[in-house]
């Protein structure tokens, strides 16, 4: 196992920048124009990759399905949905093309043999493995023919289905990420789990990340706070949308508000500052800010100096605070005033 995934040029792990997925799921609500405007709109964010959800309702569900959320009034069941969701296979190449030319990787979640075919043709960099899916040994096994590495989601999971999931990862030797998710759209905050992604990341030493449905920002941010290596989130052009993951989703300007965070983290992680050299670094700043002791009121020349003639202004620049002791009950050598620090030249 190694803390290090590479995807394509991406290099994820300790000391990289949080590798950030856009998911798009279907958002697009069966649009293929919605679906290409949705790859302009997460590369213009800036994320790393775009993700999709790859569906033949033929081949991965029936009409007993129920509707997780029933949502719709155009599909009479779920089986419907899943296939007004479906893209042809010349379709599906548009899509991954377009992402290329846009510069960010193309993913989609697999949910069947056919759809792993597809992909597989169409040269997916990574296999993004879908919470529902993790015990699917026949759709890993396929997955593994191309030596990808392997996008690991647990929402529904337990650490004994992880175990057996990360094994048999690892006895096709292929190279994987885990996600901490909460299968629930959307997850509350006390839902999250960032706990977890710890647990993860010293139980399997591999890179880790979240998996977000809450439709905020807060997990994601706190996620990179903890130095999380990938992030993937849903988005949606507009909350008020049609759709199942509308609640659980980030609108475009939330995801590019995620993207800057994640470069500010890493920026902030990947510098650490030494304190010491730091406030060398700022001893100009210091006599700006600091104070030194200046005179309250007009004292005249031979004026033995009390506490209640003294105070504390700005520049830092003449006699530090701390020297106050030693000047008390000194003989003024000239006149002062309130407008100009106490210097060591006025004091016999």
């Amino acid at each position: 196992m190694s803390e290090v995934l590479f995807i394509e040029s991406h290099k994820i792990g300790p000391e990289c920048k949080t590798f950030i997925i856009g998911e798009i799921a279907q958002a697009h609500d069966g649009s293929l124009g919605t679906a290409h405007a949705y790859i302009d709109a997460i590369a213009d964010a800036g994320a790393d990759a775009v993700k999709f959800q790859t569906h033949f309702a033929g081949e991965e569900s029936t009409i007993d399905e129920p509707f997780r959320v029933r949502f719709s009034r155009q599909d009479s069941s779920r089986y419907d949905y899943w296939k007004r969701m479906e893209f042809s296979e010349e379709q599906w190449v548009g899509l991954a093309n377009h992402a290329k030319e846009r510069g960010i990787l193309f993913l989609s979640s697999a949910f069947s043999i056919k759809a792993i075919e597809l992909l597989r043709k169409i040269g997916v960099p990574a296999w993004k493995v879908a919470s529902g899916e993790i015990g699917s040994h026949t759709l890993l096994r396929e997955m593994a023919k191309s030596g990808s590495p392997i996008l690991l989601s647990t929402g529904m999971s337990d650490f004994n289905e992880i175990d057996n999931a990360v094994s048999r990862i690892k006895a096709m030797g292929l190279p994987f990420a885990i996600f901490q998710c909460t299968s629930k759209y959307p997850t509350r905050f006390e839902e999250v789990g960032l706990n977890i992604i710890d647990e993860l990341r010293d139980r399997y030493c591999c890179p880790v990340g979240l998996s977000d449905h809450t439709g905020s920002i807060f997990p994601g941010l706190a996620a990179m706070a903890r130095n999380v290596d990938l992030l993937e989130i849903h988005v949606t052009f507009d909350k008020r949308l049609f759709g199942p993951d509308i609640k659980a989703s980030v609108t475009i300007d939330e995801l590019r508000t995620l993207v800057e965070a994640s470069e500010a983290f890493h920026k902030m992680f990947a510098n650490p500052v030494d304190k010491n050299a730091m406030s060398a670094k700022l001893t100009d700043t210091k006599a700006i800010f600091s104070k030194s002791i200046a005179p309250l009121r007009h004292l005249k020349k031979g004026t033995i100096l009390e506490s209640d003639m003294l105070s504390m202004k700005k520049p830092g620049t003449g006699i530090p605070p701390n020297k106050i002791e030693t000047i008390i009950g000194r003989r003024l050598a000239r006149d002062v005033d309130p407008d100009r620090l106490l210097a060591w030249e006025d004091i016999v």
